[in-house]
């Protein structure tokens, strides 16, 4: 492992790094891998800047680049290579036992032993070794002295072998001797000393060069503001440090979104937090306590819960709606109002949810005997029954049909007036709505009783308009009193997160984990609370949330519901049909005389202008009579001196058109017509005014 302050290569210093010695902390100096890009390697996004902290926990090998010494080329291998490699003797020679056995595999961490020579004599407790003479190193052995030696082997005559023990300051000049035996891949690297040996390939077609194996390890860390462990290979070309030492108080800050602090374990609570990333924008909520939300603030963090809500909102009308989401612990007392219906489609549906139920008439319904649709007056009270299918007699529609009806039993208020017998008969009478009826209703409601939110949740099905009669009188100020009304549209429940500022810790509101987008980090700031006295906790039941809260909630909720049936198709009548049938005879009838405007429409001045492309050249000037003095046109004396005279000059066509006009209609007629010389004149005077 490389000294701590020392400026190392990442693939080196992870290479000579002792497991055990883990978690290490790196800083990262230089490399090509820095002033913030992000690179994604191996499925993981790195981001490594110059001055970066990486705390390292974990290695994993991931292959093995081996680079050929003889050509300088490097290339990788997986791990499981199927080829074996030899080791290749050093050509150095060891001075001491020491020295070779530091360098050399021992026992069984190397796989196997190796054998070595002397080149002088060596004589070893009254054992002489001549010079050249092959010795086996087998282990490492501590006498009682404490002195460490070097149990060896050493093969005599006739194949028998002798064991002798060198001390590890035996000096001499030792060399390594050739060995024949094969190594794996894997072998290679679970050795730490054979990971760092030269070999060369077993029955290798090309000559190359001794190889040397560097391991490549997936690096597992953690970094300062990263949410998830880093990982990143060790064949980066990074340069780091080691500042273990330096950094031991150091605490890596581990961001957490407000969802992943709901999945700790309840354990951890209650605890303090910080926000790191505040909401971006306020689009779902309107409450006080989300302007606290800002980043670098700090807050309790009581509990995490499941918490049942109410999605409510005031009705509409003039004002703007106003939306709501209320908690079943809320405290203040409800009254129900009664509902409104629009149709009998409404009211079953309301009955499928409640039944039991019973409706004044709010405006007046005539029968229509084809869709069997009765006469409904108003104030008069039904109470429904069920939903079933009668047939209704044809008439216009045509056969009799099946349609989906409500039976209603209709209420009569007793009259002492009345007989018995009559009263019991009109009680029972029923009465069948079609669910596609436009009718209007009103809710008759039983009582005027007083209940909590958790009480109509059990007792009632939702949707519910109520009247909040009395506040909770845990909230400060309670948004709910006041309001003409409440509609409680849908139960839900959701995850939440109870928190709390330091200066008021008794004051709690919850953060739904779905609707916050939110990073916060636990910090060891002490609870603001002495050891043992936790304060009573108010949360706060009600928060108000916007209109895209609602709509958006509604859009990942919503669920395909059935249209309201439609009325059936009426038969058209014999004098409809008739009209039907005289319709296209009239188109027929018109058509010709259709064609008398159309054919005007087309007739235009300039129907001719592609043929008078080239103008005419202007008619020869009137012959020159001194009898009579063309005729002056008359203008107006204002303008005399004011305007030019205008030089406006008709056209030949315009003139034949007019004369032949003139004789057309004074050729033999006895009727009264209009000269076209008056004519002319009264058009001049308009064009010339």
């Amino acid at each position: 492992m490389g000294d701590p302050g020392v400026v190392l290569d990442l693939r080196e210093y992870i290479s000579s790094l002792d497991r055990s010695s883990l978690p290490r902390i790196l800083q990262v100096c230089s490399g090509v891998y820095f002033q913030g890009s992000v690179y994604e390697l191996s499925g993981s996004e790195v981001c490594l800047s110059t001055g970066d902290l990486v705390k390292v926990t974990g290695l994993e090998l991931l292959s093995v680049c081996c680079e050929d010494i003889g050509t300088n080329s490097t290339f990788e291998l997986p791990l499981d290579h199927s080829g074996l490699f030899k080791l290749v003797p050093e050509d150095l020679p060891y001075s001491t036992i020491e020295e070779l056995v530091g360098l050399q595999p021992v026992g069984v961490d190397a796989c196997g032993s190796f054998t070595f020579i002397s080149r002088n004599e060596l004589i070893i407790d009254n054992l002489t070794v001549p010079a050249g003479k092959e010795i086996t190193l087998l282990s490492v052995e501590v006498t009682k002295n404490e002195e460490r030696r070097a149990r060896c082997q050493l093969m005599g005559q006739q194949g028998v072998f002798a064991d002798m023990l060198i001390p590890f300051s035996y000096h001499g000049e030792f060399y390594e001797c050739e060995n024949d035996r094969g190594y794996s891949l894997q072998e290679i690297m679970m050795s730490d000393r054979l990971c760092r040996r030269r070999f060369r390939k077993i029955k290798s077609k090309k000559c190359g060069g001794p190889l040397l194996f560097v391991p490549i390890y997936q690096i597992q860390g953690i970094m300062h503001m990263r949410k998830n462990i880093v990982k990143f290979p060790s064949s980066l070309e990074v340069d780091v440090i080691d500042v273990t030492e330096q950094c031991k108080d150091l605490t890596f800050v581990t961001p957490l979104l407000l969802a992943e602090i709901a999945t700790q374990p309840k354990t951890a609570f209650p605890t303090m937090a910080e926000i790191l990333e505040a909401p971006e924008a306020n689009r779902f909520f309107c409450c006080s306590w989300f302007t606290e939300l800002k980043k670098g603030k700090h807050l309790v963090l009581h509990k995490r819960d499941n918490t049942a809500m109410v999605l409510a909102c005031t009705p509409r009308g003039r004002k703007a709606q106003q939306y709501f989401l209320i908690s079943h612990d809320y405290g203040g007392q409800m009254r129900r109002r009664p509902r409104e219906f629009s149709s009998v489609y409404e009211l079953y549906v309301a009955f499928s949810r409640c039944p039991g139920l019973k409706v004044r008439v709010t405006r007046h319904c005539e029968a229509v005997e084809e869709e069997g649709v009765p006469a409904l007056s108003v104030d008069e009270q039904l109470e429904v029954l069920k939903l079933q299918t009668v047939e209704v007699s044809g008439g216009d529609l045509g056969p009799e049909q099946k349609l989906e009806s409500l039976i209603c039993r209709r209420i009569i208020e007793e009259d002492e007036d009345d007989d018995e017998k009559d009263e019991n008969q009109e009680e029972s009478e029923e009465i069948c709505l079609p669910l596609f009826t436009q009718a209007h209703f009103v809710e008759k409601l039983p009582d005027k009783k007083k209940y909590c939110l958790a009480d109509l949740g059990k007792n009632f099905s939702l949707p519910l308009e109520v009247k909040v009669v009395s506040c909770d009188k845990d909230l400060e100020k309670d948004p709910l009193v006041g309001l003409t009304a409440v509609v409680l549209e849908e139960a839900l429940e959701e995850t939440t997160v109870l928190a709390s500022l330091p200066d008021s810790p008794e004051r709690c509101f919850a953060l739904p984990t779905r609707w916050l987008q939110m990073s916060l980090c636990f910090i060891s700031d002490p609870l603001p609370w002495a050891e043992g006295q936790t304060p009573e906790l108010h949360p706060e039941t009600v928060s108000e949330v916007t209109d895209h809260f609602y709509h958006e909630y509604h859009r990942l909720t919503q669920t395909d519901v059935a249209p309201p049936p439609r009325p059936p198709k009426r038969k058209p009548s014999s004098s409809e049909s008739q009209k039907t049938r005289d319709k296209p005879k009239s188109r027929t009838a018109n058509k010709k005389s259709s064609n008398l405007p159309e054919k005007l429409d087309s007739l235009s001045l300039d129907h001719t202008k592609p043929a008078l492309s080239k103008r005419n050249p202007p008619p020869p000037p009137p012959l020159e009579s001194t009898e009579e003095p063309p005729p002056v046109i008359p203008r107006k004396s204002v303008s005399e001196n004011l305007t030019t005279p205008n030089t406006y000059v008709r056209t030949p066509r315009k003139q034949q058109k007019k004369q032949r006009h003139t004789e057309r209609t004074s050729s033999g007629s006895d009727h009264d017509y209009e000269t076209v010389d008056d004519v002319i004149q009264v058009h001049d005077s308009i064009m010339f005014y």
